[in-house]
C-alpha cells in the first residue's frame, strides 16, 4: 500500500524560499519526495544546498513578485507543476492615519495580487495538460484579526483567506485542491520587530497557550500535508497553525 504521505516525482514551486516558512515548506516537501523549485526574489541557494546535502532534490528559481504580472510571468518557464506554495509575503508598519499610499500598494500587489496570479497561471497549466494540483497559501492570524498598525497586511490576508475559497469552489471538481495555512506568530523575519520590542512580545507571548514563538517547521508540516493525499478530501480550509492563539 502506498504511503498517502509521500509525493515522490511530484515538481513543486514554493516563492519566498529563501529563508523562514518558505524554506521550511521547501525542505518539507522534498524529504516527502517532491522535486523542489526554491523560488525568490533574493537567492535560494542555501535552501538548495540543504536540501540537496539531506538527499533531497532541488534548484532554484528566481521570481521577483514585486511587479506581480512579470513575477507570475514566470510560471511558464517553470514547466509542469503538481504542487505551487504561495508563501512570499511583504509587511509594512506604520499607524493607520499615517500610512503611505506606496507601502499599501506594495503590501497588496506582493501578498494578494501576485497569489492570484500565480494561482491563474498554475491552473491554466495544469487545466490544458488534464491534471490536478495542490496549491497552498500563506495566510495568517491576521486572515481573521485586525493587528496593529498593519493595515495593508491584515486586507491582504484577509483577501488570501478568501481568494484561497473562492478558488477551491471553482477548482476542487476538476482536480485541483486550494487550501490555506494561517500561521501564528512565528519567529521569521516579519516578526523581528515584534520580538524586539519587550513589551509587544510579551503580551504576544503571553497569550500563547503553548507557550512559545513558533518555528518554520511548525508550518512545514501543515504546508506538506495539504500536498499530500492524505488530505485529498480537503479544499478550500484555512489551517490555523498558532500554537492555540484564535483558541484563546
Amino acid at each position: 500500500m502506498s504511503d498517502p504521505f509521500r509525493i515522490d516525482g511530484q515538481r513543486a514551486l514554493v516563492t519566498g524560499a529563501n529563508t523562514g516558512i518558505g524554506q521550511a515548506a521547501a525542505i518539507g516537501l522534498a524529504e516527502r519526495g517532491a522535486h523542489v523549485l526554491a523560488a525568490g526574489r533574493s537567492s535560494c541557494a542555501d535552501t538548495v544546498a540543504l536540501i540537496e546535502e539531506a538527499g533531497g532534490s532541488a534548484e532554484a528559481f528566481a521570481m521577483d513578485l514585486a511587479d506581480p504580472a512579470t513575477g507570475a510571468a514566470r510560471l511558464a518557464e517553470a514547466g509542469p507543476l503538481d504542487i505551487l506554495v504561495n508563501n512570499a509575503g511583504i509587511i509594512r508598519r506604520a499607524d493607520a492615519q499615517d500610512f503611505a499610499e506606496d507601502d499599501w500598494d506594495a503590501v497588496l500587489d506582493v501578498n494578494l495580487k501576485a497569489v492570484f496570479l500565480l494561482c491563474q497561471g498554475f491552473a491554466r497549466q495544469a487545466l490544458a495538460r488534464g491534471a490536478g494540483g495542490r496549491i497552498v497559501n500563506i495566510a495568517s492570524l491576521l486572515s481573521f484579526q485586525g493587528g496593529i498598525r498593519v493595515p495593508a497586511y491584515t486586507a491582504s490576508k484577509h483577501g488570501v483567506a478568501g481568494l484561497t475559497k473562492a478558488l477551491a469552489n471553482e477548482w476542487a471538481g476538476k482536480g485541483i485542491n486550494v487550501n490555506a495555512v494561517a500561521p501564528g506568530y512565528i519567529a521569521t523575519n516579519n516578526t523581528t520587530a515584534l520580538r524586539e520590542d519587550p513589551v509587544r512580545a510579551g503580551e504576544i507571548l503571553g497569550r500563547i497557550p503553548a507557550g512559545r514563538w513558533g518555528d518554520p517547521a511548525d508550518i512545514a508540516g501543515a504546508v506538506a500535508f495539504l500536498c499530500t493525499p492524505a488530505s485529498g478530501y480537503v479544499t478550500g480550509a484555512v489551517l490555523n497553525v498558532d500554537g492555540g492563539w484564535l483558541a484563546r
